[in-house]
């Protein structure tokens, strides 16, 4: 597509360099880091919260960048930086990213249905059960989360849960060239704040829950900041589906309201289009009532808990919304897995150790409240993420307050030093008098917790879930909790 086609939109106000033909070039992609571009890429200099994009632009032109997108000459200027390519400015550049990319791939979420998931917990279990819905329905789906991005069954590592606008509209296009007619997508408040799905068409925008979480520097500065992040997804949706039960979920439905969104809820203690009723929870799962204005269906999952029963009368209204007849949900539902949630790994032992992506304060208390139901102890492993605006010493409290016995480690230390988190969430556990003891590494750590476990113990080492390696300052290694834990017991009947 020539450059002039992919910049022209009446919603960015653009200026440009030169007397350069603009529609004479042709652009093939487009970059935000310069080790990406090559010959015809489109380079768009985004100020970030670490660096600045436009400190790279001759870079990028040296890469094959055939045309550079600026806030202003000002922001070039500044580090002496002159080009003998076409400049396009423009006031918000990540504004243009997200419009620029939706031009150059032909603006994909308008051909397929898009379903996006937001909220602090729940996006990625719901959308695992969506797609498993669908997947009983015979039907093709893409899926954009956490764990990683799919096109049908072909997997793609992801590097965030919303992926920048160039990487996602690409992804869409994609999609819709396999025939693939819906993407099941989690939409982070960082992904909404950031314009990532700026000019994106949702056909079901789907709200989970709202708890403390992304609160601090470089994310949001207070709860409502973050719920009204959240909102932005409902003005773009023609289908608005919304937790009743959540505190926060008026600001939802009024940016719905404000959209012509068509809303529906689901809830457990609110009146709600889609009420969960009769519930029954075990060890191995939850089953109950949907209750509906004209039906009610009965529901099993095998994935304990109470937001489990969130997440999957979620995933049945949105299928529902989306003309997927109930059948496949019960169906999908049934027979749903989700990798890192509550995730069994077999020990062969009169123990249980399960694997679950917890990693901030609610989700601890909804996985420990779950599993104490059923177990003769609990045994709490985790740690905090480096680099993270986490409420370490309050996750401490939570542990502490909930488990039988704590036992922290490291998660993702990233730059800092392993051992002052650690210290940071002793500040929260401490008080409760709780039974815990400390091990920085977290191999050693899980090999403390197998070789000291009681008959009846369920082992939970919660944080990392489906994830397979371990974030260093200085490195990055392989550490998939699966393997670890299968070889301790390998060494143990040795």
């Amino acid at each position: 597509m020539n450059l002039y086609d992919v910049i022209k939109t009446n919603e960015i106000t653009t200026e440009y360099n030169g007397t350069y033909d603009i529609s004479r070039i042709n652009i093939k992609t487009i970059e935000i880091d310069n080790r990406k571009c090559v010959e015809g890429s489109l380079f768009i200099c985004i100020e970030g919260y670490v660096t600045d994009g436009h400190k790279f632009a001759q870079k990028a032109v040296e890469a094959g960048a055939v045309a550079v997108v600026a806030k202003n000459p000002e922001a070039l200027a500044k580090y002496g930086i002159a080009l003998d390519v076409p400049v396009i400015y423009t006031k918000d550049t990540r504004k243009a990213l997200a419009a620029f990319s939706a031009s150059l791939y032909g603006n994909p979420s308008h051909k397929i249905s898009l379903v996006g998931i937001t909220g602090t917990k729940g996006k990625t279990t719901t959308s695992y059960m969506i797609r498993s819905i669908y997947k009983a329905a015979k039907l093709d789906t893409g899926l954009i989360g956490t764990i990683c991005n799919k096109i049908g069954d072909e997997e793609i590592p992801t590097e965030r849960t919303t992926p920048e606008a160039n990487v996602l509209q690409e992804l869409l296009c994609k999609m819709k060239e396999r025939e693939i007619n819906t993407c099941i997508m989690e939409v982070s408040s960082q992904g909404l704040h950031l314009d990532r799905v700026g000019f994106c068409k949702f056909s079901t925008a789907v709200f989970t829950n709202l708890s403390k979480d992304h609160i601090g520097e470089n994310e949001h500065a207070n709860m409502e900041e973050y719920a009204e992040a959240k909102a932005k997804l409902f003005s773009m949706c023609g289908n608005a589906l919304i937790n009743a039960d959540s505190s926060y979920s008026h600001i939802m439905i009024d940016s719905a309201k404000k959209s012509g969104a068509k809303i529906y809820t689901y809830g457990i203690d609110c009146e709600s289009d889609f009420k969960a009723e009769n519930i029954v929870k075990n060890y191995n799962g939850v089953e109950y009532d949907i209750v509906t204005a004209k039906e009610t269906y009965h529901i099993k999952v095998p994935i304990p808990g109470k937001f489990s029963i969130y997440n999957s009368l979620c995933a049945f209204a949105c299928t529902y919304i989306e003309g997927i007849s109930p059948k496949y949900a019960i169906e999908g539902l049934e027979n749903v897995f989700v990798p890192g949630k509550a995730e069994n790994v077999p020990t062969g032992k009169d123990f249980s150790v399960l694997i679950d992506y917890a990693h901030n304060p609610d989700s601890f208390e909804n996985i420990l409240t779950t599993v104490k139901e059923y177990a003769k102890r609990t045994v709490f492993l985790f740690g905090c993420g480096g680099d993270r605006n986490r409420p370490r010493a309050l996750m401490g409290e939570t542990a502490g307050k909930f488990a039988d016995f704590t036992i922290i480690t490291s998660d993702n230390p990233r730059s800092e030093n392993p051992e002052s988190i650690v210290k940071d969430i002793e500040k929260g556990i401490i008080p409760t008098g709780a039974d815990y003891i400390c091990i920085v590494d977290r191999k050693q750590a899980i090999e403390y917790a197998i070789k000291n476990a009681q008959p009846g113990d369920v082992i939970i080492l919660a944080g990392k879930g489906h994830e397979t390696e371990q974030i260093f300052a200085d490195r990055t290694v392989h550490f998939d909790e699966r393997e670890i834990v299968r070889e301790i017991l390998r060494g143990i009947e040795e």
